[in-house]
């Protein structure tokens, strides 16, 4: 989601979609994932770590103009599927209706477009394990430059979410891109073209920090 699919990378330089992390990573920091036996293209450094967003999968559009861009300049690339949902993002939500249903139930739906039931399910171990992750309620220790982009007519997770995040970040070098008509997925054609821009870019800035 939003503002929690940000890659910590002290060295490089991380960018991060609206529901998808990116990070621009010196590839010997990826060597140590590649057993994960995930997709990913074998290349020099800087290299780039794709993660899906909630609901997502490691072969959409964005995942794959990626996996094109970086085999043009060869550029390392993985994929990696991480099973992450941040409960600062849905703690608003949790009133005292959805915790009886959260008691009851065993689990919660959110409301939404981007499945074919309607609904996201999040079980009750799941939103525990969440708590332990909350990354809005202190200093966000990542000094790298970022990039977050995000659409304004995202129904899913507020655009304001980066700006909170832009706040916690130590990093002196941030950016915040809003997209006008950026929907939740950002997956239009404008919208990946503006990501691999600005990877192109960051990669650029970390060749000439380097």
């Amino acid at each position: 989601m939003a503002a929690v699919s940000l890659r910590s990378c002290r060295r490089g330089l991380s960018l991060m979609l609206r529901n998808a992390g990116v990070a621009a990573v010196p590839s010997q920091h990826l060597q140590g994932l590649y057993n994960c036996s995930l997709p990913r293209v074998k290349g020099k450094s800087p290299g780039v770590v794709f993660l899906p967003g909630y609901g997502s999968n490691m072969n959409g559009r964005k995942a794959e103009a990626l996996a094109e861009f970086c085999r043009s300049l060869g550029h390392s690339y993985l994929r990696i599927f991480v099973f992450l949902y941040y409960f600062s993002v849905i703690s608003p939500y949790l009133n005292l209706q959805t915790r009886k249903e959260l008691e009851t139930k065993g689990e919660w739906s959110l409301p939404t477009k981007h499945t074919e039931e309607g609904v996201y399910k999040f079980s009750m171990d799941f939103l525990r394990e969440a708590e332990n992750h909350c990354v809005l309620q202190s200093p966000i220790p990542i000094t790298c430059p970022v990039r977050l982009i995000h659409g304004l007519k995202d129904e899913d997770v507020p655009w304001h979410i980066s700006m909170q995040v832009a706040e916690r970040v130590l990093s002196p070098d941030v950016d915040i891109i809003l997209r006008r008509n950026g929907q939740h997925r950002m997956s239009e054609k404008d919208d990946i073209k503006l990501m691999v821009y600005t990877i192109d870019d960051l990669i650029d800035k970390l060749t000439t920090m380097v």
